[in-house]
């Protein structure tokens, strides 16, 4: 299990990737798209093209992590565009936390979070 911690490096890749591609795919993804360092540490975030799943790579010292989570109510409400050559983007915990409940991060604060309406999650 991953524990997300306020401390943690996270970095979003913006492009859709092939969900095909296993631990050695995505860490090539890391290595030669967003030019990071899978071994590293950071958490790596990645959507498949539908919006449907995301998948997270981690690598914690002794070994990688993938974890993937499917939607089972739509896609992904919210991703970034790309802007520039940029290829990722940077996320604090609380904001992959409301990514992965698809509430829109970038206008949800921590104090927010309490008072989030059932009709803006699709999990309720």
């Amino acid at each position: 299990m991953i524990q997300i911690t306020p401390h943690m490096k996270i970095l979003l890749a913006i492009d859709p990737v092939d969900f095909r591609k296993g631990i050695d795919g995505l860490a090539g993804v890391c290595r030669i798209i967003l030019r990071e360092d899978p071994f590293s540490g950071y958490l790596f975030l990645f959507r498949n093209k539908a919006g449907a799943s995301v998948k997270i790579l981690m690598y914690d010292g002794q070994g990688f992590w993938l974890c993937q989570k499917r939607f089972s109510k739509g896609r992904l409400k919210f991703w970034p565009k790309q802007e520039g050559e940029r290829a990722s983007n940077k996320l604090e915990a609380h904001q992959l936390q409301m990514l992965l409940w698809n509430v829109n991060p970038w206008e949800v604060t921590i104090l927010q979070w309490k008072n989030i309406k059932e009709k803006e999650c699709d999990f309720f």
